[in-house]
């Protein structure tokens, strides 16, 4: 992308509608990701020839800008551009539109990865100190139950324990509704007492608040119900300013809200989401339980066109959840391992093939990202799609690298983004073997993508010539020199 982040930026806010039309944005490792007023107001055409912008993912009134590893400088000049700042919030007020089933999906999977994606930097930082501690566990660097040891645990349990309330809080942002209630809702949920009460609901002890039996529920470490009950929150945050005088509004307004918000999610919205979640995650690895290595291969084809919708942000609770739970995921992220690095080395590919310098380089700079990283969308969007052939090439060799990895029982204790650098995650240290089986799979998908698509070859994107000025005709008549 251009260094010129100013001039991007004011380039993509332009294309969408100007500033008024955008009623928030957000942004993930790659995407400026931002929601419309008015989806009609896009320039869809000057958006996607802005230099800079690798592609354009649209559904309904969102759209994603995809900048590449360098979005977090493109997103910092677009909230200059906002009146809203930060929040990106407009005056304008949005266009009604019919509520239909596709618009409420569009809907759910927009609030989860607006929730989710503001937390993964904290969720992999805890995971990978996790991952080092075991580590230093099983090699007997410090003894067994060592402080340090203990230390380095709570370090990176931190976040997962703490979870529902950094959800709380990215989806007051999200809902637009107040975050320090929302925190301290959520902050209920993990109370060491209430935790306690819990588990003592569990052992079968009756637990009831104002005569109505309260469901044994343990929160920690969980996605779906801090989320449900701060859209909830929303709701009742607006209802109850309606119903409050204005003389009361400092004290009322907060402690009705909390009255109302806090049981509603211990008696209804917790439990709920809890079942939610528990279905979503039986229902992925019941499908890895029968299919076995099969369902990794096949998560392995499917990853890039996943990541092209948007629909692979769906799976972030899951893995998190079964990371904190078992201290591993097995289909997942196992099955990115050959579909990051397909990208990668299709696009190694096409740098070696091309005779258009500037495809060149960004080919090779996408590869890096994919290879390196485990970054690979600037590949997908810069490359893959962009020639289609190479797509082809990296969807067979993720399939192919996808049931290798499942078949060596591959498993991420981490859930950073599979490249070189993060490799780490899928080594057990019970288990030396899984190293090889790591670098043997990521060997074999850089390889395999980089033959294939030489051989499906592609239509290699021309250089464009230097347009020739005209003469410009002299004003007096020339004089021919013998």
């Amino acid at each position: 992308m251009s260094k010129n982040y100013a001039a991007v930026s004011q380039s993509i806010v332009s294309a969408l509608g100007g500033a008024g039309n955008i009623a928030a944005v957000t942004h993930c490792m790659t995407r400026l990701r931002f929601v419309l007023n008015d989806d009609a107001a896009v320039d869809a055409g000057k958006l996607k020839s802005i230099s800079g912008v690798l592609g354009v993912v649209r559904s309904e009134n969102q759209c994603q800008v995809i900048i590449g590893n360098t979005v977090s400088q493109a997103y910092a000049e677009v909230q200059k551009l906002l009146p809203g700042g930060a929040g990106g919030t407009s005056d304008v007020a949005p266009v009604k539109q019919k509520i239909t089933l596709k618009r409420i999906g569009a809907g759910i999977l927009d609030a989860l990865i607006g929730t989710m994606s503001p937390l993964i930097p904290a969720i992999i930082g805890g995971s990978m100190v996790k991952l080092l501690a075991m580590i230093l566990d099983m090699t007997g660097v410090f003894e067994k139950g060592s402080s340090t040891l203990v230390i380095l645990n709570v370090i990176g349990d931190g976040a997962f324990f703490f979870l529902p309330v950094m959800v709380a809080a990215s989806a007051a942002v999200k809902f637009k509704t107040n975050m320090s209630l929302a925190i301290a809702i959520a902050g209920v949920l993990v109370h060491p007492n209430f935790v306690d009460l819990m588990a003592k609901a569990a052992q079968g002890q009756p637990v009831e608040f104002m005569g109505l039996s309260v469901t044994a529920v343990k929160y920690t470490y969980t996605v779906i119900p801090a989320l449900c009950m701060t859209w909830l929150l929303s709701y009742i945050e607006r209802w109850v300013d309606k119903i409050t005088p204005a003389v009361t509004k400092n004290f009322l307004k907060p402690m009705l809200i909390v009255l109302i918000a806090a049981p509603i999610a211990i008696m209804l919205i917790g439990p709920l989401g809890i079942w939610i979640g528990t279905g979503i995650s039986s229902l992925v690895y019941t499908v890895h339980s029968y299919l076995g290595w099969l369902s990794v291969a096949i998560m392995g084809g499917l990853w890039p066109l996943l990541v092209m919708t948007g629909m692979h942000r769906v799976f972030t609770p899951t893995i998190i959840q079964t990371i904190a739970e078992t201290g591993k995921e097995g289909m997942v992220m196992p099955s990115e391992i050959g579909a990051n690095l397909s990208l990668g080395g299709s696009s190694l590919a096409v740098a070696w093939k091309t005779k258009n310098p500037e495809l060149r380089q960004t080919a090779l700079a996408a590869a890096a990202s994919a290879i390196v990283a485990g970054i690979s969308e600037p590949a997908l969007y810069g490359v893959a799609v962009r020639l289609k052939r190479p797509l082809i090439a990296a969807l067979i060799s993720g399939f192919v690298c996808g049931g290798v990895a499942g078949v060596a029982g591959l498993a991420s204790h981490s859930m950073a983004s599979p490249g070189l650098f993060t490799s780490v995650q899928f080594f057990d240290p019970a288990n030396p073997m899984t190293i090889v089986w790591v670098f043997g799979v990521m060997a074999l998908a850089v390889v395999l993508s980089f033959v294939l698509t030489l051989v499906l070859g592609f239509e290699d994107i021309p250089v464009e010539e230097p347009k020739e000025q005209a003469p410009v005709a002299s004003p007096q008549r020339a004089v021919q020199v013998n």
